[in-house]
């Protein structure tokens, strides 16, 4: 059996936060539907996983839901779908659309409930409301028989830190409900579970495009080959995601450093398709000033979308000379109590370095 999982495509995202590449990102999620669905042809899968959260809510565009029908309509084999809690079985769900009765190849699985497959059984844990403390899973009836097992389940396994248990999943799952293979969705970082053998049969996909900074190993769909009940599935991550997102934090502690990170930005490959989020901290010489204003204007012309964040960055101790910059008399007097602030350390520190660097970019904005 060889299947492909995948799982939180999250269509219609607004993705609000990201301004004008808002756009880019909500088409680049169906781009990456459309590499899913190649990825499972190009690898000859048997079928399609879904585990949940197709869709963004279940108020998203009646188009696209009729998009994303027909997107997954090109495979040439069965693909299996559960709800998820951003898009749960409830009256009303973008599951009601007429397109799902016109792609053959599509099956939403509505109930808890086996339902065959080549060689196998596949058992469905479909969500039907967006928070839940019960254990999807638990209904799967623990026997082992020469089909292979699989099930499909949209949760929490234990272990993960959140406020409350939201679908809760027990981290021996497999075992319990003697799956050869759980596919899970509802965390958007590729992650995989051994069991006490140290074999994979759980694993989450991940989102195939990512959504935000911090998601890790995102982007992916997951080529599944199981050679027969009881063996270890081969588990292969396959790249789906376009759009590429990067972290860099940097603490500057000496003058040329703000220019050394600008070197290493313009090492980025494909600054079109590249979101950048970059953190400073440290300290700020005054001949560093003009540079960190030519790294903004770099981030926010050359990249898809790029951040700045200075707020734990401060003027270096030393370096008086921008002081000159400031209005004599109470503006002057407030900097050097600033300077003292920030430099105390503890809570208060934060906002005085803030302040503190309000002041230090006027001074080179009227030095210039």
């Amino acid at each position: 059996m060889k299947f492909l999982h995948t799982a939180d495509w999250q269509i219609g995202m607004k993705a609000a936060d990201l301004g004008a590449a808002g756009e880019r990102a909500r088409e680049e999620r169906l781009a990456a539907a459309r590499r899913v669905v190649d990825a499972g042809r190009d690898r000859g899968v048997d079928f399609i996983l879904v585990a949940g959260d197709l869709f963004e809510d279940n108020a998203v565009s009646r188009v696209l839901i009729q998009k994303i029908a027909d997107i997954l309509g090109q495979f040439r084999g069965p693909v299996f779908v559960i709800p998820g809690n951003h898009d749960p079985l409830v009256p009303g769900s973008v599951w009601e659309h007429s397109a799902w009765k016109s792609c053959g190849n599509v099956r939403v699985l509505r109930e808890e409930a086996p339902v065959e497959l080549p060689g196998g059984v596949l058992f469905p844990c479909p969500a039907r409301q967006k928070h839940s403390g019960r254990n999807p899973v638990a209904w799967i009836p623990p026997e082992r028989t020469p089909d292979i097992r699989i099930g499909i389940a949209h949760g929490t396994v234990e272990g993960i830190r959140q406020d409350e248990p939201d679908y809760p999943i027990l981290r021996d799952a497999v075992r319990r409900s003697c799956l050869d293979y759980l596919a899970l969705g509802h965390w958007h970082s590729y992650a995989t579970y051994p069991d006490h053998e140290g074999f994979v049969r759980m694993a989450y996909s991940g989102t195939h495009e990512t959504t935000r900074f911090g998601e890790r190993d995102s982007g992916n769909a997951l080529i599944v080959d199981i050679p027969e009940a009881g063996s270890p599935p081969l588990i292969t991550p396959v790249r789906t995601g376009g759009l590429t997102w990067n972290i860099i934090e940097k603490e500057l502690r000496e003058a040329g450093d703000v220019q050394r990170l600008k070197e290493q930005l313009e090492t980025l490959p494909d600054p079109g398709s590249t979101f950048v989020e970059v953190s400073l901290s440290g300290i700020i010489a005054a001949d560093d000033r003009e540079a960190l204003a030519h790294l903004e204007n770099i981030l926010a012309a050359r990249f898809l979308s790029g951040r700045l964040d200075t707020l734990r960055l401060r003027p270096m101790p030393e370096d008086d000379t921008w002081l000159a910059g400031l209005p004599p008399g109470v503006v002057r007097e407030a900097a050097g109590r600033l300077r003292q602030l920030a430099s105390a350390g503890g809570e208060s520190s934060t906002i005085a370095s803030r302040a503190l660097m309000e002041l230090y970019s006027l001074a080179g904005e009227d030095a210039q």
